[in-house]
């Protein structure tokens, strides 16, 4: 088992992981690899199963992500005030997941 901090941002009323670091992060690569279990905990563990998200809302989820990451900002090309459109054109470099 692996233990490390994430930041879950929430979107029109789900919740999501973005791989800061991208592609190649390991976290993400083992959930590709695996069936998507994890383990959220905020005072509770909490068993959640993470799907990869390819839908057309990943540019907002990632401008949501940098909203609520300060620490993430470092990572990204663009300032998290940018238009929607600038979102879009980097995210196939930032996997996105959905808590399930």
């Amino acid at each position: 088992m692996i233990s490390f901090p994430v930041v879950v941002a929430d979107y029109q009323g789900e919740r999501y992981l973005v791989a800061m670091l991208g592609q190649k992060t390991n976290w993400a690569r083992n959930l590709r690899a695996g069936d998507g279990r994890a383990v959220l905990r905020r005072g509770r563990p909490e068993d959640v199963s993470l799907v990869e998200d390819l839908s057309d809302n990943r540019a907002a989820i990632l401008r949501r992500y940098l909203e609520v990451a300060p620490g993430a900002r470092p990572f990204f090309p663009i300032d998290r005030h940018a238009p929607l459109g600038e979102f879009e054109r980097i995210v196939g470099q930032y996997p996105v997941f959905r808590v399930a």
